[in-house]
């Protein structure tokens, strides 16, 4: 290869370099001195709660025993822990300093104050969908709450990947600029409830896969993903054999429970408490979303429900069998129902989406941990039976899947009993 030849391909490298720099290179917004609290109109402050709820802010800007908002939550990823920022109106530490331009850029595209991209482990890429309106809203709320000083969390993401300005390259190609546009052909509740599972309580973000680039699979869309130790069920096309009906859908988010899947639990009953203080139209427009995605609306929870309900019993007086006696002797007073339906404080097993899914994560830590008095559906109380060894959890899973469902069994559970175990653990819980 000549050396012409060299020096042209080198110098086209180096304009290829220049030219990315200057298409990311983003300017820094000059400071501003915290605005006073009082400056912004009660109204809007407090609608800027009301979002903040149903955005779940405060679950990832919020660590274990931290204050709130005010970062330091862990977000481990492929690519290395992120660490979450500050996010109260701290002058040095939080966003005090911010305009509200500052903020608008940041939401609508993952761009901070100094001019640095942002992860999108902060979900820009679903704010970017939010209203003028809203993100006005947001602001006035949160330089509205108390000021925290605390400094942000070194990242562990390893060089090269912590150069901000490669963040650009993958904007480019999975982010899509702009606010979230009306389907015409949809109703009025149709679009509200996209505009809020898609934007503001970015739905996507647990439920859907990612690919190798940590970006969501634009070709499944709410088909399922695994986060924070936990299966985030599909939303569309459900292994549970109940339908996710508008009925079903409107009580979960409501109530963080219904009669046919249970009660909300692990990294769902922030949102449940978080979409707490929506009013019950914006609950029901996003139970109409997923209903039609999933076209809910020609099936009906009936036939599931009772065949359910004809094998409830199972289990009591096989004293033969001893899986079945271990389940009865442990869960089986709780999970009976004699009823024409289940109760919704006693979840029908044969129902419930954790004994369905292709891995037993799910089953595995709502046995080890239970269901607290603080988690999804009030009055549902579990005790957590970490107390049995690993293999017993094991039988009783097993018993369960053969028993209340048409999938096959799930392999080397006793193994994965253990692993959960372990996991659990080494983070804190029994």
């Amino acid at each position: 290869m000549s050396k012409r030849l060299l020096s042209g391909l080198a110098g086209l490298v180096v304009l290829g370099v220049l030219g990315f720099v200057v298409f990311a290179w983003r300017p820094s917004i000059a400071a501003i001195d915290p605005p006073a609290p009082a400056s912004f109109a009660r109204e809007r402050v407090a609608k800027g709660e009301v979002l903040a709820g149903a955005g779940y802010c405060a679950t990832c800007h919020t660590a274990p025993g931290g204050q709130r908002y005010a970062g330091g939550y862990a977000m481990p990823t492929p690519f290395g822990t992120i660490y979450s920022t500050n996010i109260t109106p701290d002058p040095e530490t939080g966003i005090g300093r911010w305009s509200e331009a500052a903020f608008a850029r940041a939401m609508h595209e993952g761009v901070a104050r100094d001019g640095s991209h942002l992860f999108p482990a902060f979900p820009y890429d679903h704010f970017a969908k939010l209203s003028d309106d809203d993100v006005e809203s947001l602001y006035a709320y949160f330089m509205s709450v108390p000021p925290v000083k605390a400094p942000a969390r070194t990242n562990g993401v390893p060089f090269p990947l912590d150069i901000r300005l490669l963040q650009a390259g993958w904007k480019l190609l999975f982010f899509e600029e702009g606010p979230y546009r009306p389907d015409a052909t949809r109703s009025a509740d149709w679009n509200r409830g996209a505009y809020l599972a898609e934007g503001l309580s970015h739905c996507g973000a647990c439920h859907t896969p990612r690919n190798v680039l940590g970006a969501e699979e634009a070709g499944h869309p709410y088909a399922g993903a695994f986060i924070d130790g936990w299966t985030a069920p599909p939303l569309i096309m459900s292994p549970s054999p109940a339908p996710w009906t508008e009925a079903e859908l409107f009580a979960f988010l409501r109530k963080g429970g219904s009669v046919a899947h249970g009660t909300a639990v692990g990294s769902m009953s922030p949102v449940v408490h978080g979409l707490a203080a929506l009013p019950d139209s914006d609950i029901h427009a996003i139970a109409v979303y997923f209903a039609d995605l999933d076209d809910s609306k020609a099936r009906t929870v009936d036939a599931p429900v009772a065949k359910a309900l004809a094998v409830s019993a199972l289990g009591s007086g096989q004293q033969y069998d001893p899986d079945a006696r271990l389940y009865a002797t442990t869960c089986g007073a709780c999970h009976y129902n004699g009823g024409a339906m289940p109760l919704v404080t006693r979840p029908e097993l044969g129902l419930n989406t954790a004994l369905w899914l292709d891995t037993p994560n799910n089953f595995i830590r709502v046995v080890l941990e239970g269901v607290g008095l603080d988690e999804g559906l009030p009055g549902a109380v579990m005790p957590g039976f970490h107390h049995l060894s690993d293999g017993e959890i094991a039988r009783i899973g097993d018993y369960l899947r053969r028993t209340r469902t048409t999938r096959p069994p799930w392999p080397h559970l006793d193994a994965t009993v253990s692993k959960v175990r372990a996991d659990l653990s080494s983070a804190g819980t029994p």
